[in-house]
């Protein structure tokens, strides 16, 4: 091609709005071809394991790749699948452990859509090997997180502005969803719900292209049909509302519930591992082994088990024992270092939870409650809710999955109600608390977050010499003419802080000719902050106070001042800091001049 007619093209694709469309079509198509060989490659792991597509219906039966082991294979696969995949994610590619949906958000929110193009393939690798060896977590987090690499990896290539390639990882995210789930609809909100946060009409256009195509690559691959088989929903009465909706508050509570133990049990694992990260994955297989081995239906990501219990095969007593075995084993697998999402795990639990829930209404309400099976369908949808706190996801994926339009009034209830309570009982979903414990808060804006990493401590000024309360006004006047000063602190005898002398006060002072006036008596007790307070907090304090800035107290003794302007300092400071190790720490306008086209980003 010409170079004069590949730069118009280039020109067009990543400055018009028509440019987009073939960016979305090749994104979705990347996406939806990552999910299908991510699922093949769990697949072919799994029977590499235990030499079934899928164990977690099989029972207690060995695995005809470890004669004479028995059943206590169990025990072995999980600690081989940590020894490969524990290495590789620590080599190659660290942000591929966990669950995976807050790195992409964090890559949305605070680094302008920009993703290695090798965490496609460590994760697809790293999480097809977890899942395949018994860890008991989904794979749509993996594959959302393939997926949106994909699209970064497309845009970067283009040099596509921030804008855009934020766009493109939505893209991704959408597509992955949708070819997994079969489910289009709920993929195109997912992206731009949890990652893009933005329902721009241009936004939506373009993702929704991205998961059409997704759809038809994974229709084509894996059939028309959801890849879960779940009973046809119904009302029996009028009273059925009202149960749904109360299941929707126990639902916030179990999903507040997974968000807590599985960041609980991260924290005891980084407190008491002695070892190399690389190595904890094995070393915490074997746990994760004798669990597996008491309850083998969490091996993998159980949707067989899903099915089962929604269909009632499963009594009301063993139901529980599976949503505490799930939360125990998602949890247990992510702490040790594994490689998987918690979407899947969310509505295995509230399968579990509304089949259950259902059981007791039958019982207590035989005419009124209907089939426990519809409880569980509605329960999938809730725990996601009550944990993630996406409602519009939440009530697309399991309308999609049933396909009944019956179930969306019960349905959008319970959903809604589950995340009003799960927001009254915690402020952070499970993607954004993993965010938040490494300081960064993407439910602000990206330049709030940066105050909100920064202390008090990193932007302080040296306090000046605080006056004795005992301080004349001829000496204090001496101070302000001496020193580039606009306040002073005062002090007692013991070095304690007992307020500040602005030049207002002086000026009073000398107005009413009171030389007799000491520090003391012109004082005036202003706010303070610690100097281990986030500028964020120090900020609100300093536009509180009307006064030549605060001092920085540290038990009882002033050990600092700040000012509006030493604020200002610390944040530029930061954000040259970023620039310069290729980090975005400020939000940039879509065609602003600070949103570079002409410089090609090193991937």
């Amino acid at each position: 091609m010409p170079t004069g007619l590949r730069a118009s093209a280039f020109d067009w694709i990543r400055g018009s709005a028509t440019g987009l469309v073939p960016l979305g079509i090749i994104v979705g198509a990347g996406a939806g071809a990552g999910a299908v060989l991510f699922r093949y490659l769990i697949l072919w792991v799994t029977e590499l394991a235990t030499g079934r597509s899928d164990y977690s219906a099989a029972g207690r039966v060995p695995s005809p790749h470890f004669p004479g082991l028995g059943i206590y294979f169990l025990l072995l696969v999980p600690v081989i699948g940590g020894l490969i995949y524990g290495p590789l994610i620590d080599r190659f590619a660290k942000e591929a452990r966990g669950h995976g949906v807050p790195e992409v958000m964090l890559a949305v929110a605070d680094r302008g859509g920009r993703i290695s193009p090798v965490v496609a393939v460590v994760k697809s690798v790293a999480s097809a090997l977890c899942i395949g060896t018994g860890g008991s977590v989904g794979r749509e987090g993996p594959i959302v997180q393939i997926g949106s690499a994909l699209g970064s990896t497309i845009g970067q290539r283009l040099r596509l502005p921030e804008s855009r390639l934020r766009l493109m990882v939505a893209c991704g995210a959408a597509g992955g969803i949708s070819a997994t789930f079969n489910a289009p609809i709920a993929g195109v909100f997912f992206g731009l719900e949890m990652i893009l946060r933005d329902f721009a009409t241009e936004s939506f256009g373009v993702v929704v292209l991205s998961s059409v195509t997704a759809d038809v690559i994974g229709r084509a691959a894996f059939g028309n049909q959801p890849f879960l088989a779940l009973p046809a929903f119904s009302i029996s009465s009028g009273w059925d509302y009202l149960l749904y909706a109360l299941l929707g508050v126990v639902a916030a509570f179990v999903g507040v519930a997974f968000i807590r133990v599985l960041y609980g049990m991260e924290d005891v694992f980084d407190r008491w591992w002695p070892g190399p990260m690389w190595l904890r994955p094995a070393t915490g297989g074997l746990l994760l082994g004798a669990l597996l081995l008491a309850l083998p239906e969490m091996y993998g990501v159980g949707y067989p088990v899903l099915e089962a219990g929604i269909e009632g095969h499963y009594h009301g007593g063993f139901l529980m024992v599976l949503l505490a075995g799930k939360l125990l084993a998602v949890s247990l697998t992510i702490a040790i270092g594994g490689s998987g999402g918690v979407f899947a795990p969310s509505l295995f639990m509230g399968a579990m939870l509304g089949t259950a829930y259902g059981g007791l209404a039958h019982h207590f309400f035989p005419g009124s409650a209907g089939p426990a099976g519809a409880y569980g369908l509605i329960g999938m949808g809730a725990v996601f809710a009550g944990a993630a706190r996406a409602p519009i996801t939440a009530v697309l994926i399991i309308f999609e999955l049933t396909g009944d339009y019956r179930i969306v009034l019960p349905l959008m209830a319970a959903i809604v109600l589950a995340t009003i309570t799960s927001t009254l009982l915690s402020g952070d979903t499970i993607y954004t608390l993993k965010l938040r414990r490494r300081g960064i808060d993407i439910q602000r804006s990206r330049a709030a977050n940066v105050m909100a990493l920064l202390t008090v401590r990193d932007a302080m000024r040296p306090v000046p010499d605080a006056l004795r309360q005992s301080t004349p006004l001829e000496e204090i006047l001496d101070r302000f003419d001496r020193e580039d000063v606009d306040a002073l602190p005062v002090v007692d005898d013991a070095g304690r802080y007992r307020g500040t002398v602005t030049a207002v006060e002086v000026e009073a002072g000398a107005r009413d000719d009171a030389m007799d006036t000491t520090a003391g008596s012109v004082a005036v007790l202003t706010p303070t902050v610690r100097a281990e307070q986030s500028l964020d907090d120090a900020l609100r304090v300093l536009v509180g106070n009307d006064r030549s800035g605060v001092p920085v107290i540290e038990a009882d003794a002033v050990a600092g001042w700040l000012t509006h302007r030493d604020v200002l300092r610390a944040y530029s400071n930061r954000v040259h800091v970023d620039r310069a190790h290729g980090r975005s720490s400020v939000p940039v306008a879509a065609g602003s001049p600070l949103e570079r086209t002409d410089v090609e980003v090193p991937i």
